[in-house]
């Protein structure tokens, strides 16, 4: 039988559409920064795809820099800074902030926004946080695309996110600052980028995160991820029949559509990953950046949860083209997995 693969909130299948833009911008020869024809078409097809992701997120062209992801980009948009944040954070923005903002029923507690960090979405647990007024970062990596956003109206200094997490390729992403905005560039060479970010662009990459911003944007304007949350909803009902207590994480808050964080007290998180791998399921412990690391996520202790049980915690999160089937039959077998577990203590 086929492996189906639930860690979509660690990176996500390539879209057919981003492989296609990809596919074309490979036999574009020029360097966008060269005056002739050739360097012009590269540099048309770079100036197209900062209008396409400048759209889909909100924003003006000359507000979005391409850079390498959202770990450059959160450390371009925070070095130095010193602003506030909370556990809830990634590792890339925790590096560059003071995790002093606590977190009360799993919203950020944000004293003063603009000296502060609050992320769109959690990827561990999926919580969603309602951003204040006048903030200064948010990363939006986790929620682009799958909950509604736009840097428009959101009232926050700057955004990035990650092509990968949303169906375009792996290496590429972008910062939504305002134009004008006093930030020195930690790449300095060329002056590529507004002089934000030198280096020769990545045309392949940047075209195709453009045509999957585009489609990302697309897909949750045409409701598919109202149905990737009934999906999640079935998963969850499922395990919540079964003979033994499960705990999720942040079910009664606002989540991502797509995650689900369950815990099942005394079986290792580690274990249940090689459990459901070697059954055919692709499933993460965590933030696929810090799983396997010696010193564990604080996101689940800053929502309540033990550090025994937060030990314990698999994260399943679907795409748009998971089915009912596949959430059937994770349940089905994660089910017989923690049974013959439980049996074996």
């Amino acid at each position: 039988m086929s492996r189906v693969y639930l860690d979509h909130n660690a990176t996500t299948p390539l879209r057919a559409e981003a492989r296609a833009a990809m596919s074309a911008a490979m036999d574009v020869v020029g360097n966008p920064s060269s005056v002739h024809a050739e360097g012009r078409r590269a540099k048309g097809i770079v100036e197209d795809a900062r209008r396409a992701v400048s759209e889909a997120v909100g924003a003006g062209e000359a507000d979005v820099v391409f850079v390498s992801g959202a770990t450059e980009a959160a450390a371009l948009a925070l070095a130095g800074r010193g602003l506030a944040a909370s556990a809830l954070e990634h590792a890339a923005v925790a590096a560059w902030c003071d995790p002093v903002l606590g977190v009360v029923d799993g919203a950020v507690q944000v004293k003063d926004p603009a000296q502060s960090v609050v992320q769109l979405a959690n990827s561990e647990a999926g919580v969603v946080q309602e951003l204040p007024a006048g903030l200064a970062v948010s990363d939006i990596t986790q929620g682009f695309g799958r909950v509604p956003f736009s840097y428009a109206w959101a009232g926050v200094e700057m955004v990035f996110l990650s092509a990968h997490k949303f169906g375009g390729p792996k290496g590429v992403g972008a910062l939504v600052i305002p134009r004008g905005f006093d930030l020195a560039a930690q790449i300095k060479g060329g002056g590529q980028e507004m002089n934000r970010r030198s280096g020769t662009e990545n045309i392949i990459g940047i075209a195709g995160m453009a045509a999957a911003a585009t489609a990302a944007q697309r897909d949750l304007a045409d409701g598919r991820w109202d149905r990737v949350a009934e999906l999640r909803n079935i998963l969850e009902k499922a395990i919540e029949a079964a003979p033994f207590r499960t705990i999720f994480v942040g079910k009664d808050l606002q989540r991502l559509p797509n995650t689900s964080c369950m815990i099942a007290p005394g079986w290792k998180g580690e274990t249940q990953v090689m459990a459901m791998d070697l059954a055919g399921f692709a499933v993460s412990a965590g933030s696929a950046c810090s799983s396997g690391k010696v010193k564990a996520s604080g996101v689940l202790p800053a929502l309540g949860i033990s550090a025994d049980d937060a030990g314990c915690a698999l994260r399943v999160s679907l795409g748009v083209e998971t089915t009912q089937e596949d959430v059937e039959r994770f349940a089905q077998a994660w089910i017989a997995k923690r049974m013959k577990a439980r049996v074996a203590a």
